[in-house]
């Protein structure tokens, strides 16, 4: 078994799977998590997917962990129905260096990249959104071009404006909202990512998939006004 299902409290479970960040990994969890709400065991009230893991919260008052623990051990392994492949594609603008990427100069210090090539490599692909965290709609994401790797500020900000693209190590994200933070910033997008105000808060979701499209300061001014 490649699952190891561990108490986490007295009301969750965390399924741990393959410690490693990979495409194949977030497809079991997501297989795992669609066969979970397809089986829908009563006391079940969150799904919470992660990199490596899946954390089930429960109510012990209709479900005890043992019985949880059987219905989980009970799901089949495998890849699932689909994977990253089919999931959607967000497209996502941003407006590389000057005041909006702060640290453009030390991300180019780092890898020895020209700001050219910097942007050009950061938006030369799409991103798997392997889960949300830190603050409300957070995303990390893999997939990143290895030569962009950089360390994480070795003293953080403590306010970095909402939409800021930043890297830190191999991963790059998105700030939601105005928050903390120590990731090395390098633009940054006029949408928003996470408004109490939508239907659905939370532009992006775990397993989406998220292209970053490059543009020009006047572009963000004008989207940024009319967001």
């Amino acid at each position: 078994m490649s699952r190891d299902i561990r108490p986490c409290g007295d009301s969750a479970v965390t399924v741990e799977f393959r410690q490693v960040i990979d495409p194949s990994v977030n497809a079991e969890i997501f297989a795992f998590c669609q066969a979970l709400e397809r089986l829908q065991p009563p006391g079940v009230v969150e799904i919470v997917p992660a990199y490596c893991a899946v954390t089930v919260h429960f109510d012990p008052m209709v479900i005890t962990m043992g019985e949880l623990r059987a219905a989980l051990d009970a799901i089949p392994e495998g890849t699932g129905e689909s994977g990253a492949q089919d999931a959607p594609l967000i497209e996502i603008p941003v407006c590389y260096g000057g005041a909006h990427g702060p640290d453009m100069a030390s991300v180019m210090a780092h890898t020895g990249l020209s700001e050219q090539e910097i942007v050009a490599r950061h938006s030369g692909g799409d991103y798997l959104i392997y889960m949300l965290g830190f603050t409300p709609g957070f995303p990390y994401m893999g997939g990143m071009d290895e030569s962009l790797a950089t360390p994480r500020l070795k003293t953080p900000r403590t306010a970095i404006p909402a939409g800021s693209v930043g890297i830190a190590g191999s991963q790059t994200g998105v700030y939601p909202i105005a928050s903390p933070g120590g990731w090395q910033l390098i633009g940054r997008t006029p949408l928003k990512l996470f408004d109490l105000g939508r239907e659905q808060p939370f532009l992006l979701q775990a397993g989406a998939r998220v292209k970053f499209v490059p543009i020009s300061a006047e572009e963000y001014e004008r989207l940024d006004q009319n967001d």
